[in-house]
């Protein structure tokens, strides 16, 4: 089955060539003028990932991926000439899985699209789920548990919590969950990491302790109760 996207990007021309593009490629392509209508056109269909524009009139790029991760795990890679490091902190932040500068390669932008969907449809792992110490993950659901109480996480810290108890007891480096939760070819700052645990300890509530800091070196996952893999790969 043809992957599915969706180009959120109000340049006509520039929405033109990048949908003949995947086209050739083979992906089932669909436009959306801003962000408003894209909002519309995620609710009439699903998609496999969205490239989505930053400066739009009506309704910005982040704008619409904050609405659109209420609702969906669907990747999101940005489109834009904005190449400040806080606009992509900021970015990765709100949930995006990649932020390319203009002007872009398509053939670079095509293997980033389709590696995102390859690891997107890669997520859930059998329905198994994660039971250390009173925090509970289920890979299906994507839902995690504190001692019975729902934990709402953003798709990033998911990951990193799932790559963390993954490897219980196990200290994982800056740049080891950066390849498993961001992808091998992330390129921004390793500092990004300690955002989204800085949220997950957060959202963990009591259970934050759990996720122990390594000085200099990264975090891992060390909880009473439950089994669980230590592995680095």
């Amino acid at each position: 089955m043809a992957d599915r996207l969706l180009i959120v990007e109000d340049e006509p021309r520039m929405r033109e060539i990048i949908a003949d593009y995947f086209g050739e490629k083979g992906f089932v392509v669909t436009g959306a003028r801003d962000g408003v209508e894209a909002l519309q056109k995620l609710e009439e269909s699903e998609f496999d990932i969205v490239l989505l524009d930053i400066m739009m009139p009506e309704l910005d790029g982040f704008s619409v991926c904050r609405r659109i991760r209420k609702t969906s795990e669907v990747p999101i890679v940005f489109l834009t000439a904005r190449s400040d490091e806080d606009d992509k902190l900021f970015g990765y932040e709100l949930g995006a899985d990649d932020y390319v500068t203009k002007p872009f390669s398509l053939a670079v932008l095509c293997a980033k699209a389709q590696s995102l969907i390859r690891r997107a449809k890669g997520q859930v792992r059998g329905g198994a789920v994660l039971s250390m110490g009173g925090v509970t993950l289920n890979y299906k659901t994507r839902k995690v548990l504190a001692d019975g109480t729902e934990c709402v996480l953003a798709p990033k810290e998911f990951e990193l919590l799932a790559a963390l108890m993954e490897n219980r007891d196990c200290v994982l480096t800056r740049e080891q969950l950066l390849a498993k939760v961001w992808g091998f070819d992330y390129f921004g700052e390793d500092r990004v990491v300690d955002t989204h645990i800085k949220k997950l300890r957060a959202a963990l509530g009591e259970k934050a302790g759990y996720i122990k800091t390594v000085i200099k070196v990264g975090y891992s996952f060390t909880a009473e109760g439950g089994d669980g893999p230590c592995t680095i790969k």
